[in-house]
């Protein structure tokens, strides 16, 4: 009797571990894109606005402590903060955003091997993120789908389901 009674709870409880499976596999990806785009766009975001706060601290970094290689310190210091102004502000608009990712993702494979290599537990993270940014893109709550629903008809690839990719 107590056999069948935990048999019974099991079944009971695989059913519900099922159903809730089902229910988040229906999450639809813009809704999962969004969050990943504002975390990654507060960072770099932040990054900047430090940069910025002190400029001579910032060229002061560059020479002395970051060091990139094959770039000069006003060089690197300039395109550093270029990138994080701006590919923020695409993140959060949904704008680009493969191409944002691609240079963001660049940009922490640079800081991950030059100047912090210690920080790869964060550097990873970032990565994943970008990863997913740049494979599947914004999603549908952006300005990326408003362009290519008007103008890429013309342009438009074959919709590949996502989960014939996935093992």
């Amino acid at each position: 009797m107590t056999n069948s009674r935990s048999l019974a709870q099991g079944s009971h409880v695989s059913a519900l571990l099922a159903r809730t499976v089902q229910r988040l596999d229906r999450v639809p990806y813009a809704f999962l894109a969004l969050p990943l785009r504002f975390a990654l766009a507060t960072v770099f975001w932040n990054s900047a606005m430090t940069k910025l706060a002190d400029w001579n601290t910032t060229i002061s970094l560059f020479a002395n402590d970051y060091q990139v290689p094959l770039l000069p310190p006003e060089i690197a210091a300039y395109l550093a903060a270029s990138m994080e102004l701006t590919t923020p502000v695409l993140l959060v608009l949904g704008l680009f955003t493969r191409a944002a990712a691609l240079a963001l993702l660049g940009m922490t494979v640079v800081i991950e091997i030059f100047i912090y290599p210690l920080a790869w537990p964060t550097h990873i993270q970032w990565a994943a993120m970008l990863l997913i940014l740049l494979c599947r893109g914004a999603g549908k709550l952006s300005l990326d789908e408003l362009v290519w629903h008007r103008f890429g008809q013309r342009y438009a690839v074959p919709a590949v389901s996502t989960r014939k990719n996935e093992f």
